[in-house]
């Protein structure tokens, strides 16, 4: 078990989910409010769970992306805000009855920052961190991460951080 493969995993399934949405019938409220609710559950759990076990230690062993001379704090701040924006989208969209224009729009604004997050971070701190971690520690991180995450399967209550306190107290 490697914390990067969870997290690739982790984001071919976000992928599918939103995938799945496009093909429901757009009439289908009832299916498209259950998929969603599974997608933000696990877009919300495995943001907490990378914030709770992989970031920290991404600024403890990293070294910034390959090819920059950036550390890995830059990095940090940015997938936190990320996860923020998602987070963002999220309730927006819960805001809206399911399957409204403004439900798919909000639905579309969480698929474009999830979609810009899940490239840089597969990019820039899962590389990172393949170089800079040895496979215990991704091994020890992954446990930590998965065990967070089925103790949580039915979600959790979303928390925004700030990019830059969130460093200040990993670091």
């Amino acid at each position: 078990m490697d914390i990067t493969e969870e997290i690739l995993f982790q984001h071919h399934e976000q992928r599918r989910q939103f995938a799945l949405l496009d093909e429901i019938p757009r009439d289908d409220t009832e299916t498209l409010g259950a998929v969603w609710r599974r997608l933000a559950v696990l877009l919300e759990v495995h943001a907490e769970a990378e914030e709770r076990y992989f970031y920290p230690e991404v600024l403890r062993l990293g070294h910034g992306a390959p090819g920059t001379d950036d550390g890995p704090e830059p990095e940090t701040e940015d997938a936190v805000k990320d996860h923020n924006e998602i987070r963002d989208g999220i309730r927006k969209a819960d805001a809206h009855p399911v399957g409204s224009d403004d439900w798919w729009d909000a639905v579309r604004e969480t698929r474009e920052a999830n979609d810009e997050h899940m490239a840089e971070e597969e990019r820039e701190d899962l590389a990172d961190f393949r170089l800079h971690a040895d496979l215990r520690t991704r091994h020890d991180i992954a446990v930590k991460f998965i065990g967070y995450e089925a103790r949580h399967w039915a979600g959790i209550q979303p928390v925004d951080k700030d990019p830059e306190e969130y460093v200040e107290q990993h670091s």
